[in-house]
């Protein structure tokens, strides 16, 4: 018999949700996210339980995101419509926890990429452990960032929204904090003490800022001038004639950077860059609902499943992209990617709240 995907207990006046399958790193499948549904509507109806708090299982990871090679499969099998049942339960679950009426802690500790995010960034309450690792890799996969990463990207500090969407670059415990991506820095080893105050019914914030400790040291937050410099520029070829002139001026990071730009989907990344300029006008509902739209196409699109062939299924890392360069990509080509649904397909909705 197969272990339970998600584990719900109630420890006093704390809720608390555990993402359970350790050995995918906390992936989410259709699965999981149906009871991860049903495990905040026992929390939110249980009068007795006053904040909620979500972890992953393992250590490794509190979730790497959506199981990519699934939704590769369905596609593969032409199940077109599970693929887009997938991301319409993912969407509204981020949705529903970024209005849950209850405190959410989200305590993020390992991994915590692409749908990872989702379910985690849209909380008022983010707690970052020491090996906190944040990225929105789906540039590298033909994907785009979503789960909402449109509307909460392009709100941390500057440029460093477009700059993390279009490379999908890993940031650490110290960056997280220093950018905002977590709103706390507490220690592991004191994460059950955070629950046992919360357990006793303390208020989220306030037994959170008791255990609020100095974070690591950050990395990238030193080249925000970079950052804003390069990544403000209106089109990818602009982005990349910045970054090309950094790097004459001797900084490695530029040079990486723009390596490292090269190697993604010419077409995720040009619709990454502008999914990051559209969502600073965007509210989250607007947001997810660009995303589905934006994904219905992108997985008819060849640079997906190129993408996850080469990087999770056959790993040569060696994607063959529709387009050879940015250069090679009209600004013309993306715009088919934000049109309607096709006939027949059904828009994302939100539930209408009491």
């Amino acid at each position: 018999m197969s272990d339970p995907v998600i584990l719900t207990e109630q420890q006093g006046a704390c809720g608390i949700i555990t993402l359970n399958r350790p050995k995918a790193l906390n992936a989410l499948d259709t699965e999981t996210i149906l009871v991860f549904n049903q495990a905040l509507d026992t929390l939110e109806r249980e009068s007795g339980v006053k904040t909620v708090v979500v972890r992953g299982a393992g250590g490794k990871a509190f979730c790497a995101g959506g199981d990519m090679k699934f939704i590769y499969e369905l596609g593969k099998a032409g199940r077109h419509a599970e693929q887009l049942d997938f991301f319409r339960l993912e969407y509204q679950l981020n949705h529903r926890i970024a209005r849950f009426p209850k405190p959410y802690v989200s305590l993020l500790e390992g991994i915590v990429m692409g749908g990872g995010a989702g379910i985690s960034l849209h909380a008022p309450h983010r707690v970052a452990g020491e090996n906190f690792l944040f990225a929105m890799p789906e540039t590298a996969i033909g994907f785009i960032p979503d789960v909402g990463a449109t509307y909460f990207l392009p709100r941390l500090p500057g440029k460093l929204g477009a700059y993390l969407a279009m490379t999908g670059a890993r940031l650490g415990c110290g960056d997280g904090v220093a950018f905002g991506l977590a709103t706390a820095f507490i220690p592991v080893a004191q994460h059950e003490a955070l629950i046992a105050k919360l357990a006793a019914g303390e208020e989220a914030g306030a037994a959170i800022a008791i255990l609020n400790a100095p974070a690591p040291e950050p990395e990238l937050f030193k080249l925000k001038h970079f950052v804003d410099g390069c990544f403000g520029a209106p089109t990818v070829a602009d982005v990349l004639e910045e970054i090309d002139e950094a790097g004459y001026g001797g900084l490695m990071f530029a040079m990486n950077t723009y390596d490292l730009i090269r190697t993604r989907s010419p077409l995720s990344v040009t619709i990454a860059l502008k999914l990051a300029q559209m969502g600073q006008k965007l509210d989250l509902e607007e947001a997810l609902r660009t995303e589905f739209r934006v994904v219905s196409h992108i997985l008819r699109s060849a640079d997906f499943y190129e993408g996850v062939r080469a990087v999770l299924v056959d790993k040569d890392h060696k994607p063959n992209w529709s387009y050879k360069d940015i250069e090679a990509l009209k600004p013309a080509d993306v715009e088919p990617y934000f049109a309607a649904l096709p006939e027949g397909e059904a828009d994302l909705t939100f539930a209408v709240e009491a």
